[in-house]
């Protein structure tokens, strides 16, 4: 009876991590050109197949009488993933090698095409057609082969490692912030370009915040939550957007280790974050306020702080994403309802019949209250819970934070 127990704790906590583990991928969106039809829009992007024509309507809630409008924007039946470093295989979760052949090849032609500008291996950005992940199987594959006419000894070999070659593609922003293995940066669209985020990750400096202690390691709030907020910045970055990241430290960058060295070397605004609680927030109000009087006069009429934290609460007490905003902030709570109604489905998809106790409420916050742009204050976890540390101990799953949080925020 004992085993029969361990086991099942055991098989309950292996769905628990893999639920957790699904950074959802999104689709990518792109504006309509004058005199552009479904068919002129799909070959732009080398997907007009039916089957990805049949995606594009479902996508964007069409018929095929409709007719696209010149100047909207419409998701496209290709997914964006995060290039896990690995392989395709392991970034998709699909284990055909063939399937994965196609998708590389893909990637190379819109680049050399000049539909994106940087190799997935550079900007870990991977875009697959739909056509590769629903309408795609090993019976298709087979029969291309049987159809194929090429002679035998004009077909170049392909390696079996999904990548070989890195194309050495200098048409890429590099933000060092952001660490080594996250640097490059592709700009996939442009849909964010008049918008600016301001992401503050809470605590820092001399205040680690929240803390867990009763690991082989401590666990502090600021270096998860300052994690997840460089994750969302980069997401928010690659579609255009104007960000600003409030508190930086210049070292860390986006790491995928499990536990994150504390330090306090973390600055804002290039100064040392102060002691004093009351000062700290302060100091970041005043830069956040700083920058969007700036942006303002540029003529940026959309803005949007987002602060990031991790609670503290009791060890058996396990705490979903919750969310503030100020009580009088029409647009504040309609961004922490919409990011809320995100979770939601995700929890509801990868977690079905878990439920999501996340809430939304307005609070007297010193950042919520003083800073001038709407604000949407976030909880991630409740570092003290052993179920609540894995949505932020795996690198897989503050991505999949950032990638939700990112979804809620670019939500109508």
């Amino acid at each position: 009876m004992y085993r029969y127990i361990l086991v099942s704790i055991f098989l309950i906590s292996c769905l628990f991590a893999r639920a957790e583990n699904s950074a959802e991928p999104y689709h990518l969106t792109t504006t309509v050109k004058e005199g552009e039809g479904l068919y002129a829009l799909l070959r732009r992007y080398a997907v007009n197949t039916s089957c990805n024509q049949n995606a594009f309507y479902r996508l964007n809630n069409l018929t095929k009488k409709d007719h696209l409008i010149t100047g909207k924007k419409y998701k496209l039946p290709i997914k964006i993933f995060t290039y896990d470093g690995k392989s395709i295989r392991s970034s998709i979760n699909k284990t055909e090698w063939e399937r994965a052949v196609k998708i590389k090849e893909f990637n190379e032609a819109i680049l050399a095409k000049g539909i994106r500008k940087t190799h997935y291996a550079d900007s870990k950005i991977l875009w697959v057609p739909h056509e590769l992940l629903e309408c795609y199987t090993l019976e298709e594959v087979e029969r291309e082969k049987a159809l194929s006419v090429i002679p035998q000894e004009q077909i170049k070999p392909v390696q079996q490692e999904d990548i070989t070659e890195k194309v050495d593609i200098k048409n890429y922003k590099t933000y060092t912030l952001f660490g080594p293995d996250y640097e490059k940066l592709e700009v996939v669209d442009q849909s964010l370009k008049n918008k600016v985020y301001y992401i503050v990750s809470g605590h820092g400096g001399p205040d680690p915040g929240a803390m867990c202690t009763n690991l082989h390691t401590d666990l502090c709030e600021d270096e998860y939550a300052y994690d997840v907020a460089l994750r969302l910045a980069r997401n928010l970055m690659q579609h255009g957007a104007q960000v600003e990241i409030i508190i930086q430290d210049k070292n860390d960058g986006i790491r995928d280790d499990q536990y994150l060295d504390c330090d306090k070397d973390e600055k804002c605004n290039n100064k040392t974050i102060p002691l004093n609680q009351k000062k700290r927030l302060a100091q970041r109000v005043d830069h956040i306020n700083s920058l969007y009087a700036k942006y303002k006069r540029q003529g940026f009429k959309e803005h949007v702080v987002v602060v990031l934290h991790v609670d503290a609460a009791s060890k058996g007490k396990r705490k979903d994403v919750f969310f503030y905003h100020h009580k009088n902030s029409k647009k504040g709570k309609r961004i922490a309802y919409n990011i809320h109604k995100t979770f939601k489905s995700k929890y509801d998809k990868f977690q079905k019949g878990r439920g999501y106790k996340g809430t939304v409420q307005s609070r007297g916050l010193y950042l919520v209250n003083y800073t001038h742009p709407p604000t949407v204050f976030i909880e991630l976890a409740n570092i003290q819970n052993p179920s609540d540390q894995k949505r932020i101990l795996l690198n897989s799953n503050r991505q999949a934070l950032a990638n939700w949080l990112f979804e809620g925020l670019i939500a109508n």
